[in-house]
């Protein structure tokens, strides 16, 4: 596990075990967004188990399951909604994390965050945005 921070309230990872949430918490994590569906990979543990081990180490757990490379406006909405309802600072993972640094990167164009911005932050994370963002218009975004 290897958290990249985007902003001071949320970084992204690729997939976490059950056994690593306590450490989650210990860094002061407080709520996680898994964006990976149950099923999709061996090595996934079900989301179920994440919530169990946060519930556990006191911190709360959302399931925003997205196929990989199926993003819509929905789901940077919900994604959207869960940053603003959970607890900071938050942990989103997936497979690599791509997939949740693109929901975020969605969420803030839609709210109008200078896609500058945008790029900025998930590039110092480790994760291009200029061609997923420069792909999906949207309307209201700030350049």
């Amino acid at each position: 596990m290897n958290p990249k921070p985007i902003t001071p309230t949320l970084s992204v990872s690729e997939q976490i075990q059950p056994q690593e949430v306590a450490a989650l918490a210990a860094a002061g994590f407080k709520a996680i967004i898994c964006n990976r569906p149950d099923g999709e990979g061996a090595d996934r543990p079900s989301f179920p188990g994440i919530e169990a081990a946060a519930r556990a180490a006191g911190m709360q757990a959302a399931y925003l399951p997205v196929v990989s490379g199926k993003f819509g406006e929905a789901d940077a909405q919900a994604f959207g909604f869960l940053m603003d309802r959970l607890p900071k600072p938050i942990l989103a993972y997936c497979r690599t994390g791509t997939r949740s640094a693109t929901l975020w990167s969605l969420s803030e164009a839609g709210r109008a965050r200078a896609l500058v911005e945008i790029i900025s932050a998930t590039k110092a994370g480790g994760y291009d945005m200029t061609g997923v963002l420069g792909a999906l218009p949207v309307a209201g975004t700030k350049t």
